[in-house]
């Protein structure tokens, strides 16, 4: 069923099956494949379309190029009571992704707090993914990892930075939590290649051109040798303070794991050159501090939201609000909205690999 000219429906369950069928019909593992798909279904469910859907043509392409490898599991170099080294064995993002954060979840649970770092990994999905696997046990998560280099540095026309997304999530009462899963640049690529999509333009802060001007093209990002700008667009703006939060993150990931970092990783969609990006992952326990976590959390969050807006039809929110509203959207639609022109994209990579496109509602 058509929501409008531009856009269909589809039924969640379809979104699963056709991820997992295309990511097997391109040569992955079957489990692995299912954790990969999970991870893009969660971000279309959530609305990070950036990262669902459009993201899987990327997957597909590093297993068929074998880029990427196919079977096998993360391997321990080093851990203490509270931290592990991990290698991801150049397993796809997901499946090496779940496989830290599960381990500093049992740290955590054991110690009080779990920290685990990885080199060799690829592309993970979404951040936030990983850190409410914590907030699922009653943790606060933490999860970030370096990209290939979209980013220009403030000052600089050259992209040496990803877009190194970070994630934490802590619980509070009554199933409420605070979720943030933020890109350290003003958007993520998908977001502006999403754009490109649909024909609109984007708006200023997103990206520049090859001159190390703010545009409103997308295609000056995509097709024109510009890049993404850091967290809050231009130096004027603060956009230096998002080229720290970037440079802290391949600090993180990339340095501390003794993987690929900055200009080093591969281009992005390169399939010349294993990405061996860094990842760093974090569970806390909230209860081996002060008691009533989850309590004061709530009072603190409830005090953000009752806060009077400016415009009275747009209430204040805190992290991991428009997320769920997004959910309860799609669980009252019975579907994810998709525009048009993405599942045309999608039905093309049906035939190619020869797996049943998906239904529509």
């Amino acid at each position: 069923m058509s929501t409008d000219s531009l856009h269909v429906q589809i039924p969640k369950a379809e979104v699963l099956k056709f991820c997992e069928a295309c990511m097997q019909s391109a040569g992955a593992n079957k489990d692995h494949g299912r954790q990969l798909s999970e991870v893009l279904f969660a971000a279309d469910y959530r609305g990070h379309f950036s990262h669902g859907l459009n993201r899987l043509p990327m997957y597909v392409r590093d297993i068929q190029a074998k880029i990427t490898e196919k079977d096998g599991e993360p391997q321990i170099l080093k851990e203490s009571a509270g931290t592990a080294w991990v290698d991801g064995k150049n397993l796809l993002g997901p499946v090496v992704g779940n496989f830290c954060m599960d381990l500093a979840i049992k740290k955590a649970k054991d110690a009080g707090i779990g920290w685990v770092v990885a080199k060799g990994s690829n592309h993970y999905g979404i951040a936030g993914w990983y850190s409410l696997r914590a907030l699922d046990q009653g943790l606060m998560g933490i999860s970030m990892t370096n990209t290939s280099p979209l980013s220009a540095p403030t000052r600089s026309k050259e992209a040496v930075l990803g877009t190194n997304p970070m994630s934490f999530s802590a619980p509070g009462k009554d199933g409420d939590s605070f979720v943030l899963d933020m890109a350290t640049t003003t958007v993520a690529l998908g977001k502006i290649e999403m754009q490109k999509r649909k024909n609109e333009k984007m708006p200023l802060g997103w990206g520049q051109g090859a001159d190390g001007v703010s545009s409103e093209d997308p295609r000056d990002v995509t097709d024109r040798g510009g890049c993404l700008q850091p967290l809050g667009g231009p130096e004027i703006t603060g956009g230096y303070k998002g080229y720290g939060l970037s440079a802290l993150v391949e600090i993180f990931c990339g340095i501390l794991g003794g993987a690929h970092y900055g200009p080093n990783v591969r281009k992005w969609m390169s399939t010349q050159q294993e990405a061996d990006l860094g990842q760093m992952f974090a569970a806390i326990n909230p209860a081996c501090f002060c008691d009533g976590f989850e309590d004061r959390l709530s009072d603190f969050m409830g005090m953000l939201r009752g806060l009077d807006p400016a415009e009275a039809d747009k209430p204040v929110l805190v992290a991991g609000d428009p997320e769920r509203q997004h959910m309860a959207k799609v669980d009252k639609d019975g579907g994810i909205t998709y525009h048009k022109n993405l599942i045309t994209s999608m039905n093309e990579l049906a035939a190619e690999l020869k797996v049943t496109p998906m239904k529509l509602l």
